[in-house]
């Protein structure tokens, strides 16, 4: 269809509702509280009949589980543990979906997504998987070189930062400065980063303290490639979830990797 049939469609759509579910940016959309409602339940509704469709032509169990996860989840929990998963289950099929930020599930064919929050999403049903501590961290050189820092205080210089995002409870330094109750005259930063990966990468190789979410620096801590600088921590109230989309059936397979991620992915341990 043309971009004016659309627009007539539109129009005709909302005259017959007697409400907007658009609003009108410049050069761009976005779906009013009403749009999101109908779009919410005409997306679910598509979804369910396309999984009849997809169970009717291949049968009852998926041929391949799209599973969806952050970069940092991804790069750091996920990928050196996926062959613990292939011979707990040898007969499925997996695609890994990795996104910068929380994939949305609107509009991505997605089976399970991990997701970093309260739980409370409206795309999907989230099953919860396991909580998180932020802590210090640096490597084994860093702490040779300088020592291992005592308090807060010495904490605070030099930092290795990453772009923190307004999604779930991620957070920066200096929220979680805030968090543990603690507020230093100044930060300094050895180094800003866009991504968590780097920021971690670059702790690894001594460029300074970065933040340590647990789940995800858990392998590098065990391998002693990182150091936990145990002056506090923050016990986040988010946690981490799998949501399986609305409209997506949940069959045996995608609860067997439900439960993998649960309990099964804490089992690897590094080399």
């Amino acid at each position: 269809m043309t971009q004016a049939a659309v627009g007539r469609q539109v129009k005709f759509l909302e005259d017959g509702l007697d409400c907007r579910l658009f609003h009108r940016l410049y050069r761009s959309i976005k779906l009013t509280d009403e749009g999101e409602a109908l779009y919410l339940v005409v997306a679910e509704s598509m979804q369910k009949i396309a999984g009849v469709f997809d169970r009717l032509a291949t049968g009852p169990e998926q041929r391949e589980l799209v599973l969806a996860a952050t970069s940092a989840f991804s790069h750091l929990r996920l990928l050196q543990r996926l062959e613990a998963l292939r011979e707990a289950q040898p007969a499925l099929q997996r695609r890994l979906s990795t996104h910068m930020f929380t994939a949305d599930l609107r509009h991505k064919e997605i089976d399970v997504a991990v997701r970093f929050g309260n739980g409370a999403w409206g795309d999907g049903t989230a099953t919860y998987l396991f909580d998180e501590e932020v802590f210090p961290v640096c490597s084994p050189a860093w702490i040779r070189r300088f020592g291992m820092p005592a308090t807060l205080e010495e904490v605070a210089a030099p930092l290795v930062e990453s772009d923190s995002t307004s999604e779930g409870g991620w957070m920066g330094w200096e929220e979680w400065f805030n968090a543990v109750g603690v507020r230093p005259v100044r930060l300094k930063f050895a180094l800003r980063c866009s991504l968590y990966t780097d920021a971690i990468q670059a702790a690894r190789f001594g460029q300074g303290i970065a933040l340590g979410w647990g789940r995800l620096v858990a392998d590098l801590l065990a391998a002693g490639e990182l150091v936990r600088v145990d002056v506090a921590a923050f016990k986040s109230p988010d946690a981490y979830y799998a949501v399986v989309p609305h409209g997506r059936t949940i069959t045996p397979s995608v609860e067997a990797l439900i439960a993998w991620l649960r309990t099964g992915a804490d089992s690897h341990n590094p080399k």
